[in-house]
């Protein structure tokens, strides 16, 4: 067993199945990418991890724990940091106000203290704001704040949405490094991106989803070479 398991799952809103036979892994130490097109059910798959939307059927077990019917905070306190989609930081609270929302999960002041001056460590330019609101950094600034604030959770395993959704290029560099220093300081990660080349450059593994379902699901560097990944995800012409 992983410390992530995912078995048959499907999630759905209403009456409409949005995914369909979920099955998946994520082993300690690991990054894993989930790679797929706008609508293909990869959020939906992360809001479900983290408790924000039940499966209809199927089992979800983290680290021996089955998470089909607890509440999202209960999920937090087990080791899940879920950063969301489009970041979602409180642009009208200061950036040590953002990251002190993430702490509740530490029961010591000097816990929460440690873990900040490690967030401080991978990401100076929070310290250099830190009395700035959330609204006024630039868009990367605002992804290095929500990747912090998950991580003054101190979580085992990290759920991230599309952490280079509307960055710019050398931004999106910086983003994927820090992310494998993460993964490097024994963090867990389950990727989502529709950039697939940077994230299966960083990754272990990676599983591909198409309209609600795992269509592929192989290591990284075998999914780079695939001719299905490299023309519908890498924009490669493979015909030329």
């Amino acid at each position: 067993m992983g410390l992530l398991d995912v078995s048959d799952v499907e999630i759905r809103y209403g009456q409409v199945p949005a995914v369909r036979d979920l099955s998946l892994s994520v082993d300690a130490g690991e990054i894993v990418t989930l790679l797929g097109a706008n609508g293909a059910g990869k959020t939906t798959t992360l809001r479900m991890l983290s408790g924000l939307h039940r499966p209809s059927r199927g089992s979800v077990t983290f680290d021996g724990t089955d998470l089909t019917q607890l509440v999202a905070h209960r999920i937090v306190q087990l080791g899940i940091g879920h950063v969301p989609e489009g970041r979602r930081i409180f642009p009208v609270m200061t950036v040590a106000e953002n990251l002190e929302m993430g702490a509740f999960r530490h029961r010591r002041r000097h816990d929460a203290s440690e873990t900040l001056a490690e967030i401080f460590e991978l990401f100076p330019v929070l310290e250099e704001r830190s009395s700035q609101l959330g609204g006024d950094l630039s868009g990367g600034e605002q992804q290095m704040l929500a990747i912090g604030r998950a991580l003054m959770g101190q979580p085992r395993l990290l759920l991230l949405d599309e952490p280079s959704m509307g960055l710019a290029p050398l931004v999106v560099e910086t983003i994927f490094s820090i992310i494998t220093k993460i993964r490097d300081r024994g963090t867990t990660i389950l990727l989502v991106e529709q950039n697939a080349a940077k994230a299966l450059s960083i990754a272990d593994r990676g599983y591909v989803l198409e309209t609600g379902r795992i269509v592929l699901a192989d290591n990284a560097q075998t999914l780079l070479r695939n001719d299905r990944v490299r023309m519908a995800y890498l924009g490669e012409d493979i015909a030329s």
